[in-house]
């Protein structure tokens, strides 16, 4: 079988194409014909070699994927051959809070990834994707729309009448905006371009703020919410930012502290963290449990992912140069067969 593979060294020039041997499933395994996967930001930094030491080549990247299973070990019994299934970012985490015996599988990094032509993981690794959605759209799901998922609804307690200030209209983002609203939630919405921020109005977005222009956007935040601030902040950009979430958020508020797209560090003003009595959430995607009753509220109110751009399984490169760009408006995705 055919797959993509960082196969001496990091590097975006280094993704290459190889050939390994078609899987076969153990007592316990099942085998995925990968249909689709989609790219995260979190896919860059391991392809740049800029993740951690525990992340090493040959690799196959990409955490994000859905496919069909075409084989099963003796002792399966979660799947059947024939269901359209995605890989769990989490391969070790079924359910339960976090704890560390949990976080070591993930896909991508440092096991083995998405673009496989044939993936074998365990079943306890797999779950069922919804009927209503294409496998491009399921391909979206296991890292992204778990993400908001887990800060918004397993984290948080987002409902009614509640604010959420949701920042970019990336694939984690406009998942938000779409849980949020799902929830009965108002949201607000950041972007640097205009244009982007039209097409999340369009998509159900309340209020938008371009920061590039408005770069004190936590007094607009707070000006839009009667001087209280917001419910939550899904905290995207990292640096800087972190301090003006403090700031947009209202007493008692939550921020979940998800990317670090702008930086890994944050000057914090603790006093008001202390004074506001907020709560401070890290968020790392979630568990297997959790993508099911995830993708039950996406089957029941038919939610589709916002799909930017897809590319074919030979131009998977050109995915990740897309999504470094910056260009995109929801998910970068690849289409493998």
């Amino acid at each position: 079988m055919k797959v993509w593979e960082l196969k001496d060294a990091f590097g975006l020039e280094n993704l290459t194409t190889g050939e390994r041997p078609d899987p076969k499933p153990g007592a316990y395994d099942v085998v995925v014909a990968m249909r689709a996967a989609s790219v995260n930001f979190r896919d860059l930094v391991i392809a740049r070699g800029a993740f951690g030491p525990w992340v090493k080549v040959p690799l196959v990247p990409l955490s994000d994927g859905a496919g069909e299973v075409i084989a099963i070990g003796d002792k399966v019994t979660r799947v059947a051959v024939g269901d359209r299934v995605a890989p769990q970012f989490f391969q070790t985490w079924p359910g339960g809070p976090a704890a560390p015996e949990k976080f070591p599988g993930t896909l991508g990094g440092p096991i083995d990834g998405a673009l496989f032509e044939l993936m074998c993981v365990k079943e306890d690794g797999v779950a069922r994707i919804p009927d209503h959605l294409s496998d491009i759209e399921a391909a979206c799901l296991p890292c992204a729309a778990l993400t908001a998922w887990s800060a918004l609804m397993v984290e948080g307690t987002t409902g009614p009448g509640d604010t959420v200030l949701v920042q970019g209209t990336g694939g984690v983002a406009l998942f938000a905006m779409q849980f949020a609203k799902m929830a009965g939630a108002r949201v607000i919405i950041s972007s640097s371009r205009d244009d982007k921020l039209a097409r999340a109005r369009q998509l159900g977005a309340d209020e938008t703020i371009n920061y590039v222009e408005t770069q004190d956007w936590d007094r607009v935040v707070k000006e839009m919410t009667d001087g209280e601030g917001c419910d939550h902040v899904v905290e995207l950009a990292g640096g800087e930012s972190v301090d003006r979430s403090v700031k947009a958020t209202r007493i008692g508020g939550r921020i979940s502290l998800i990317g670090v797209l702008t930086g890994a560090k944050a000057g914090v003003t603790l006093p008001l963290v202390v004074m506001r009595n907020l709560r401070m959430q890290g968020v790392t995607v979630g568990s297997r449990d959790a993508f099911e009753d995830m993708c039950r509220a996406m089957a029941r109110h038919r939610i589709h992912p916002v799909i930017d751009r897809v590319f074919g399984f030979d131009d998977a490169p050109k995915a990740y140069e897309h999504l470094t760009s910056g260009h995109h408006f929801g998910k970068v995705c690849i289409r493998h067969s």
